[in-house]
């Protein structure tokens, strides 16, 4: 059986390179980081190449990168920090990913925050409007947004809650895991982005904050003084290697994934094709060239991901943090479409994906709508 990927916004598979920097990496610099050794520099060395070339990326000086686990960390990092002191508003929306919005949750259970909820447009952007009336008048103001949605692929309007955000004396967190080496405006602007390796291409388990110069960030967990301070514990050398290469490679890489759209769209006018009634989420939205969220109405979308897996292509139903539950999707909910957020498929591709890799996939879903819908809603 022939088997298509088609989820490279869960993860992305790694470069040769990159798994070629590691392994050089594991042989020769797998010591302690923080050992002043001869051996314990060699692994310190991978780990500052990795920022440098994390701040490359970013466009700011690798002071400001904070080497962490990942984007989930990064995310935790950046909303707890900014209320460590300080109680405050938190300005978010459901369309964010599980490390946004329960890190929300949990804050106003605390005490620490009020959150206020932007309301969101049905193509999928939060609405502007009400994100200005949430700005108005408090202050200890955070807003944390996404650079692009994980599950439809809609590109936020950073830039424009940036300014927003300035006039009102706020603060701007913005996740750009789905963004790094991908698009070319990498919300800049912001005061942090977060950023994971595994999505460009990298390895897994490590990520990096990026904080505005001058920004004053507070460490969550207390340990060491790895990182300043700010993330303790010991960085892997390995991972960081494989970061760094991984960083490199994604500073030419948005115009390999630019060219995806007409294979994108191609997917979406099989698909539309085959399931008459099927439609696009977001499908009026800017959105990431690489990224369709088909809703199928008579279906119910986690099924529609196993019998595809079954013919050999793997796609998933939503983030792949929110895998394994029964909750329909929060983000397209949200967008006023609860049909939508049960049936909806989420098909990503990626550098390595082929016309082949889509008519395959075609086949394959001609097959399964095909068949008795034994999970009509």
């Amino acid at each position: 059986m022939r088997r298509v990927y088609l989820d490279w916004n869960a993860t992305t598979p790694p470069l040769p390179s990159v798994l070629d920097a590691m392994a050089t990496a594991a042989r020769e610099a797998w010591a302690n980081p923080s050992s002043v050794h001869y051996f314990g520099r060699a692994a310190r060395a991978c780990v500052e190449d990795a920022r440098e070339a994390v701040a490359r990326l970013a466009q700011c000086d690798p002071r400001d990168v904070v080497l962490t686990s990942g984007g989930t960390e990064a995310n935790n990092l950046a909303l707890r920090s900014a209320f460590a002191v300080h109680p405050g508003v938190l300005v978010t929306s459901r369309l964010e990913h599980p490390s946004i919005t329960r890190v929300a949750e949990a804050l106003e259970r605390e005490g620490r925050v009020r959150v206020r909820w932007v309301q969101v447009r049905r193509e999928g952007t939060i609405d502007l409007d009400d994100l200005e009336q949430a700005l108005s008048g408090t202050d200890g103001l955070l807003v944390a947004m996404q650079a692009v949605n994980s599950e439809t692929g809609v590109v936020q309007p950073v830039r424009d809650v940036v300014q927003r955000a300035r006039r009102a004396g706020a603060r701007v967190h913005v996740d750009a895991v789905q963004a790094f080496g991908r698009l070319s405006e990498l919300a800049a602007e912001a005061d942090t982005r977060s950023l994971a390796g595994h999505k460009m291409r990298g390895p897994k388990s490590i990520g990096a904050l990026i904080a505005r110069p001058g920004l004053a960030i507070q460490p969550v967990l207390l340990g060491g003084s790895q990182e300043r301070g700010l993330r303790p514990g010991t960085i892997d050398p390995i991972g960081a290697a494989g970061l760094a290469e991984a960083a490199r490679r994604a500073l030419d890489s948005p115009a390999r994934w630019t060219s995806l759209a007409p294979v994108r769209d191609a997917l979406e006018t099989g698909l539309l094709r085959l399931a008459p009634g099927a439609r696009v989420n977001g499908a009026s939205a800017a959105r990431a060239p690489h990224i369709t969220s088909v809703a199928f109405p008579g279906w119910v979308g986690s099924e529609l991901v196993a019998a595809l897996d079954l013919e050999g292509v793997a796609v998933s139903s939503g983030s792949a943090c929110s895998a394994g539950t029964t909750e329909p999707s929060p983000a397209l909910v949200a967008m006023g479409d609860p049909l939508a957020a049960v049936s909806s498929v989420r098909f990503s591709l990626g550098e390595d994906t082929t016309q082949d890799d889509i008519d395959a996939a075609l086949l394959a879903a001609a097959r399964v709508l095909g068949r008795t819908r034994s999970a009509a809603l």
